[in-house]
This record gives structure tokens, C-alpha cells and sequence, in this order.
């Protein structure tokens, strides 16, 4: 966690942010949840633990800059939230999740499955892609063993 913590830190210091206190504490809570793909709300609540006195506002904040120097990145999951997730690799394009309908559950795809296409994409349609994202929706294998 500290190599993690020094590199967000150092980047935010490289950006012209101020490294308080809270936002440190806000940055504790995504790398102890890394693989998890928490909201504002969740990252606040964890947060305020260590600093009752921190208000969301603060967490957002923090959210925004993380977002901005491309450290978090912000999901839409399809459930009504925004999600964050750490980006310490300085990843380009998202990776994809699959999304358990009957738990919720959240897994991450690191291999790039759309590559072949985007190639093909590029050249035959005179299209730069930048990004994608790509979501499959199914039935975990834990739910799947319930059933």
C-alpha cells in the first residue's frame, strides 16, 4: 500500500494539489478496496470513520481530481451509480466487467477482447478509437451453484 499511496500522492503533488489529510485518508480507502468498485457514498462512509469530520463533499472532490490526472477511473455499471476504480497502470482503455444480475457482483476482464476490432474499425471506417467499454451481464458462478 505505501509504493501505491506515494504514487497517487506524488501525482496529485505534480498536478498543484494540496495533500491533506482527508484526501490522504481518501486515497487509503481505494487502494485497501482496490478490485472493488465503490461509489461516493461507500468511499465516505469508510472514510469517515478514520475523519468523522470530513463531510462528502470532500470525497467528491477528491474524486474529481483523481478523475481528472487519470488515477480513478469513474464506471457506470447500469445500476444507478457511479463507480470508481483505481488506475495505477496508467491504463488507456478500460478493461471490461461482468456483472452478476442476480448478486451484483463485479469482475473485472483485464484481457483487451476488442482489439482485432477496433483495428478493423480504424481502417476501414477512417475512425480514431480512444476508448470502449464493455459490460456482460450474466449469473456468477456462485449464484449459478445456488440455483
Amino acid at each position: 500500500m505505501d509504493n501505491e499511496l506515494k504514487t497517487l500522492l506524488d501525482s496529485m503533488k505534480n498536478h498543484g494539489y494540496k495533500l491533506t489529510p482527508q484526501r490522504k485518508e481518501i486515497l487509503k480507502v481505494l487502494i485497501s478496496s482496490s478490485g472493488e468498485h465503490l461509489t461516493c457514498d461507500e468511499i465516505y462512509e469508510t472514510v469517515k470513520k478514520a475523519c468523522p469530520e470530513m463531510g462528502i463533499a470532500t470525497v467528491y472532490r477528491t474524486l474529481q481530481i483523481l478523475e481528472s490526472t487519470k488515477k480513478i477511473n469513474k464506471l457506470n455499471l447500469d445500476d444507478g451509480y457511479v463507480r470508481y476504480e483505481l488506475n495505477l497502470n496508467d491504463e488507456t482503455h478500460n478493461h471490461h466487467h461482468l456483472i452478476c444480475k442476480i448478486c451484483g457482483n463485479v469482475a473485472e476482464v483485464r484481457v483487451d477482447l476488442l482489439e482485432d476490432l477496433e483495428n478493423n474499425i480504424e481502417k476501414n471506417y477512417d475512425f480514431k478509437i480512444v476508448d470502449h467499454d464493455l459490460k456482460f451481464f450474466g449469473i456468477c458462478s456462485k449464484c449459478k451453484n445456488l440455483e
